[in-house]
């Protein structure tokens, strides 16, 4: 507790009675005490001497109980305020005669005294508070005790002796009594503290948790934004694209060959149900798997086999129309694809979507930009992990030009959600063969690698 202690903020209210009800008992006991000189009683501090008269002891004592409706945690405040409480105490005491003249004591100030000591100070500081207040009530006990067997002395010797044995039972029992008075009060306020100070880390805890709940859940929804995003730029990006060659190779058919024309629109119109159905998919099947439970290498091989297929068709259409048009470049050639899949081992079905992901968006890419006459793919499964590399002999790209696109940065994604790497490099074959075992006259081509861990079973 930083602030200091009040009545609108005090821990424990039940405390601030309690002290309120031990302060009444301090008032009683001083207005029903004898006058100092032996006066008899005060009858409310109307007596013959102003000077001596109770209500005048219960001045400083006021003064000690509105110090405990503030009760300052500052170091040095704290020790002035102590100081000052246990100034109005023996004020209290001494102007009462409650000190001095017959050694009449008020336990109930030194049970208060201790109560605030323990709600301003640490365990060493209210164990020395308890202690000092101890040694106080000691010391008008002792006073007391004297004034008692300066009576005792004018008795027969066997009263006397009587009466110093019913006095040290009263000693000790009060004594004793007292001591386990303070030691109760003591080791409930530590209770008291400690029990608040867990519920406050507890609500503390419980504000840190919350927070973070609400931090993973918006992490939770960016990635699972990012990955339906993902999904939809894989899935249908590829789809449209083989439904634009599609379309294309129908628009160059047309008037030559209307007849393959139709063809290639009615699987333009495959791929635009296949693109509509995959929509579907990613906004209402969160959970959709591209594989469907089937084997990865068929289906990969099935996504070589279609766009092997569609990217044929783009040529055949694109140097038709070029013959048509007496355009004098080059012609596309078709694509040739050789593949080495060699999966001697189940996946995880995260794997099995990343790769088979990263195989369409790479494929995808290819026909887009790289102008390549062959690709070859590459995927091997070792015991602890598994490669994928994409090679193709295109025009390549100049690293120090190159930017990251959307789909080159969702391929990259995948890989490292997995704990894998990818690696993207522009080869230059001039000076050999590729990957593939294919030799090439062109100056550039591209390389993509990806290396995803397989996670291992722990051994029994």
């Amino acid at each position: 507790m930083r602030r200091a202690i009040q009545l609108q903020n005090h821990p424990f209210r039940f405390l601030l009675y309690l002290e309120w009800g031990l302060l009444a008992v301090a008032f009683v006991s001083i207005l029903d005490g004898p006058m100092p000189g032996g006066r008899g009683r005060s009858h409310w501090g109307l007596s013959a001497s102003w000077a001596h008269s109770p209500l005048l002891a219960l001045v400083p004592l006021v003064l000690f109980g509105l110090m405990g409706l503030y009760l300052p945690m500052s170091k040095l405040s704290r020790l002035g305020h102590t100081f000052g409480q246990i100034l109005f105490i023996l004020l209290t005491l001494i102007i009462s005669g409650s000190l001095f003249s017959d050694g009449r004591i008020v336990p109930m100030v030194y049970l208060i005294l201790v109560i605030r000591g323990c709600l301003m100070f640490g365990l060493a500081a209210r164990i020395a508070l308890t202690g000092f207040a101890f040694v106080l009530f000691l010391t008008g006990l002792q006073l007391r005790l004297q004034s008692l067997s300066g009576l005792g002395r004018r008795l027969p010797p066997s009263a006397q002796r009587r009466l110093e044995g019913l006095i040290m039972n009263f000693q000790l029992n009060f004594i004793v009594l007292f001591g386990l008075s303070l030691l109760l009060v003591v080791l409930l306020i530590n209770a008291l503290l400690t029990e608040r100070q867990s519920q406050q880390r507890l609500e503390q805890a419980n504000q840190t948790l919350r927070q973070s709940a609400q931090e993973i859940e918006k992490l939770a929804m960016d990635q699972e934004r990012s990955r339906i995003a993902r999904d939809i730029h894989d899935s249908l990006g590829h789809s449209l694209t083989a439904l634009n060659i599609q379309l294309e190779s129908a628009i160059k058919l047309w008037d030559k060959d209307p007849d393959r024309a139709r063809g290639f629109l009615k699987e333009s119109k495959r791929l635009g149900s296949q693109s509509l159905q995959e929509v579907r998919q990613s906004v209402a099947a969160l959970q959709h798997d591209p594989l469907a439970g089937e084997n990865l290498a068929g289906v990969i091989a099935r996504l070589l086999k279609n766009f092997q297929h569609n990217s044929t068709a783009f040529s055949h259409s694109t140097a038709l129309a070029k013959e048509n048009s007496k355009e004098n470049s080059k012609e596309n050639l078709p694509i040739t694809i050789t593949q080495n899949i060699q999966i001697n081992r189940s996946l995880p079905a995260n794997l099995n979507v990343v790769l088979y992901r990263i195989v369409q968006e790479g494929l995808t890419n290819i026909l887009k930009y790289a102008n390549a006459s062959h690709i070859h793919v590459n995927l091997v499964c070792s015991q602890a992990i598994v490669t994928l590399t994409l090679e193709d002999n295109g025009v390549g790209f100049d690293p120090a030009q190159a930017r990251t696109g959307f789909g080159l940065q969702s391929m990259r994604d995948r890989a490292e959600s997995t704990g894998g790497t990818f690696t993207l490099t522009s080869l230059n074959h001039a000076s050999g063969q590729s990957s593939s075992g294919q030799s090439s006259n062109q100056l550039s081509g591209t390389r993509l690698q990806v290396s995803l861990p397989i996670p291992q079973l722990p051994s029994a």
